[in-house]
């Protein structure tokens, strides 16, 4: 059995609050996502979804535990990695090209190369031809595909995404969902990615992992077992898809009511 590309063993993370407390986001979470695999992470809000993926980046340490990236323990900085946001991270005052180019450029690669790169990157996320267009001039599928461009352009060997199409519309979230499918299909990246969505989780992932309400812990994975090349519009409408969603949802909606019980009683506090 081959090493796990990402692994976070009994992983705990606490913050200090502003008024000098300690909250705990994560607690004793065990997770571990093959080469190649495309994890979906879902759980109420305040769960610590986001949190996991800084640990994961290393942009946090973990207060306890180990992560563990492509077989080596995270002390900064992940290397060949992307990360694509909820909001849009391209620089306003760059052109698609240049936005796309930069990540080449950044490490060391010719700018006449990086432009080609940029170029074919471009193109593969259906651009070609706004290439001198700056971000203000894009709608927002199409910034996000500027993007998707900036982090697949690298070849990351670990992607990780936090909640990328939660701001677009349905129908512009459909078309980026099987854009990105297709563009995945080409590299061996293994993806973590956290939404709110379970439909989105299931029609994407081949497993998803549920977290508990805060502090955030693994409650349970699930293989998603649907053939692959998948139209995310149509594989909903699959028998196994609705079996899937109902067996994962149960375990889902009870951490969802925690959670809301916890916001009702906190504001009836307030």
């Amino acid at each position: 059995m081959s090493e796990p590309a990402i692994e976070l063993r009994n992983v705990t993370k606490r913050f200090l609050t502003p008024s000098g407390g300690i909250y705990t986001a994560l607690r004793d979470l065990d997770m571990q996502v093959a080469p190649g695999e495309f994890n979906a992470v879902v759980g109420p809000t305040g769960c610590g979804k986001s949190t996991t993926l800084a640990l994961i980046s290393g942009l946090e340490p973990p207060s306890e535990g180990q992560v563990r990236v492509n077989g080596r323990p995270v002390t900064g900085i992940v290397p060949n990695s992307g990360f694509v946001f909820q909001s849009d991270a391209v620089f306003p005052w760059k052109t698609v090209l240049d936005n796309v180019a930069a990540g080449p450029r950044y490490r060391g690669t010719s700018t006449r190369e990086a432009r080609k790169q940029a170029r074919e990157w471009i193109a593969r996320v259906g651009l070609a031809g706004f290439e001198d267009r700056y971000p203000h001039q894009l709608s927002g599928g199409m910034r996000k595909r500027v993007a998707l461009a900036q982090s697949l352009i690298t070849e990351p060997r670990i992607l990780l995404m936090d909640e990328p199409f939660s701001a677009l519309d349905v129908q512009t979230r459909t078309l980026m969902e099987n854009e990105l499918l297709g563009l995945w299909s080409l590299t061996s990246s293994s993806v973590v990615f956290v939404t709110h969505d379970l439909e989105e989780a299931i029609a994407l992932a081949d497993r998803v992992t549920v977290i508990t309400a805060g502090p955030g812990t693994v409650k349970g994975t699930y293989e998603v077992d649907l053939p692959r090349p998948r139209n995310v519009a149509e594989i909903r409408f699959e028998p196994r898809f609705v079996h899937i969603y109902q067996e994962i949802w149960s375990d889902l909606r009870e951490e969802v009511l925690v959670s809301y019980e916890r916001q009702k009683h906190s504001a009836g506090a307030a």
